[in-house]
């Protein structure tokens, strides 16, 4: 573990190097501790994946008060008991077709047939690391390396909202329309950024998340949130 600033307004806690269930628990369990017990000056955090980065207030605290105050915060937050679970959030997918213009593609990278790399993507379990890149986009770990696929060599200019993504050994949905360069292989009709809700992101990070399958009519007529959510 080490501190380090980040410009003259921020302090840097980084559990590890690799990217793992034990550098996330520890990310979670200080983001969790900060939420409850945020101390004077600091103006908000960010996790990321083996990170929590402390915005401060350089007139109410200097550098090394902020990194004293993060370090006392790591110390007690690695007490917190977590008795709730993490949530389950199974999210609707139409794969294929008009939704997913690369999903053939995927299947013959990987020697596959659509109806495999479906199977496959839809039958994992994926951990939501954080969110970032754009509001509400999860950044999953837990795809199956089977189904792995390069980025496009030219992106996107517009990628739809919802749309599912994979690149190299990660999968995501696009929460927003936006350029992109992933294998596009399905789209949710669940909106993931709602702004106009509290919180205005569908997920968070420590979430686990499933894939179900549905047809494009089940799509085009979809009329619900998620289809599953379980604490």
């Amino acid at each position: 573990m080490r501190y380090f600033p980040l410009g003259d307004t921020a302090v840097v806690v980084e559990f590890d190097t690799i990217i793992g269930s034990s550098s996330h628990e520890k990310v979670r369990l200080l983001s969790l501790y900060l939420d409850q017990h945020p101390f004077a000056g600091m103006i908000e955090y960010i996790p990321a994946f083996t990170t929590v980065t402390v915005f401060y207030d350089p007139f109410v605290l200097r550098y090394a008060e902020a990194r004293a105050e993060l370090k006392r915060a790591v110390s007690q937050a690695a007490h917190i008991v977590v008795e709730q679970k993490a949530r389950t959030v199974e999210i609707p997918v139409c794969y294929g077709g008009k939704f997913g213009p690369d999903l053939e593609d995927v299947a013959s990278h990987n020697g596959l047939t659509v109806e495999e790399v479906v199977h496959i993507h839809s039958g994992g379990e994926y951990l939501v690391y954080m969110i970032g890149f754009a509001p509400g986009f999860p950044y999953l770990g837990g795809m199956s390396e089977r189904i792995a696929a390069p980025r496009r060599s030219s992106p996107r200019l517009s990628i739809p909202a919802g749309t599912v993504g994979i690149a190299g050994m990660q999968t995501g949905v696009y929460p927003i329309e936006t350029p992109g360069g992933w294998q596009l292989i399905g789209r949710t009709p669940v909106p993931l950024f709602r702004p106009d809700m509290n919180p205005p992101t569908l997920l968070m990070a420590g979430d686990m998340i499933r894939f179900r399958p549905i047809t494009q009519d089940e799509y085009e007529n979809w009329e619900g949130d998620v289809v599953c959510v379980s604490e």
